[in-house]
């Protein structure tokens, strides 16, 4: 994808900055599909960001099968909404504009949402990033939690924005909480299990 060595055209010395032949290719005819270096998978943000992305863009692809109409495209984004603020609040807030627009052709405003979407989803999400979107989450439990369990999801996600405790631990208490108290659109968010807990990601933040 990058740093690939191209061969000056006199055959003297080279110049690290070309893009491998293959993978060239592979970006131009799929502008919108994650890709990255397989070596830079061996950083634990990196590899969650890049799994994130490859299994949201996957049940984009998904969807897109079953044919799209505006109804649907919102019922996506409002799935995946905590899951982009968790990344890039701007790219929240535009994926939000866009849908927002009416009269808009169907297949036009898919081609803007999704290439919005994973934009919005290749910023690397941050503690203080996630830590907003918990927050957000928090408050869906107010009216349930007695006093002593609101301190201790408080102070959870206290301990992870402090970086004493993963993310994993704030979210599996969130989880534990959703089932005692459900709320449906809580728990169709994607955020809360973005992919596959045997993948065991979630542990580098």
């Amino acid at each position: 994808m990058e740093r690939v060595k191209v061969y000056h055209k006199n055959g003297k010395g080279s110049e690290s900055n070309g893009i491998g032949l293959f993978a060239k290719q592979i970006m131009e005819a799929n502008p919108d599909m994650p890709c990255e270096e397989n070596g830079r998978l061996n950083d634990p943000i990196l590899r969650e960001n890049f799994m994130t992305r490859a299994y949201t863009y996957q049940k984009w692809l998904n969807l897109k099968k079953t044919g799209l109409t505006k109804h649907k495209i919102i019922a996506f984004h409002s799935e995946h909404k905590y899951l982009v603020m968790s990344h890039h609040v701007e790219g929240y807030k535009s994926l939000g504009k866009l849908l927002a627009q009416p009269d808009v052709d169907v297949d036009e405003l898919a081609k803007e949402y999704i290439s919005g979407l994973m934009q919005a989803l290749s910023h690397h999400a941050t503690r203080k990033s996630h830590t907003n979107t918990l927050q957000h989450l928090q408050g869906y439990f107010k009216k349930h939690l007695d006093t002593a369990k609101k301190q201790e999801l408080a102070g959870e996600i206290h301990s992870f924005r402090e970086g004493v405790t993963p993310l994993l631990v704030p979210i599996a208490l969130i989880n534990h909480y959703l089932q005692e108290f459900p709320n449906e659109y809580l728990a169709s968010q994607t955020y809360l299990n973005p992919h596959p807990k045997q993948l065991r990601l979630r542990y580098g933040y």
